[in-house]
């Protein structure tokens, strides 16, 4: 996926992270748009991410619930800040929530996930 939609890491803390992406023409759909695809899987990475670093070495996690909203088309060629915070983690699941925004803080996008947390 990475190779697919670039994204920067700018900000991992225990519970937060900010990347930089952005959508260009292979994001687009039939019609000119950037695809709603785009904002999901930028969300379901910053919010698996902010997930992963409340984990210990040897604890993985798996997205079992996302939820979207789309508030905004999303522009093409336009840098936007997509930032994933932790709202709860406990010994089976963590729970978070991601925006997707352009540097003067218009909101795009919102999402909440939910991830089971995986002991190997």
């Amino acid at each position: 996926m990475t190779e697919t939609i670039p994204m920067k890491f700018i900000t991992v803390e225990k519970g937060k992270v900010v990347l930089d992406v952005k959508a260009d023409n292979r994001h687009l759909n039939i019609f000119g748009g950037v695809h709603g695809g785009f904002a999901s899987a930028v969300l379901d990475t910053v919010t698996g991410c902010a997930v992963h670093s409340m984990l210990s070495a040897g604890t993985g996690y798996a997205t079992i619930d996302l939820s979207i909203k789309m508030l905004k088309p999303v522009p093409k060629d336009v840098c936007l800040l997509a930032e994933g915070k932790i709202i709860n983690i406990s010994k089976s699941l963590g729970v978070s929530e991601g925006t997707l925004k352009d540097e003067a803080g218009k909101l795009y996008a919102h999402a909440t996930a939910t991830c089971m947390l995986l002991v190997t």
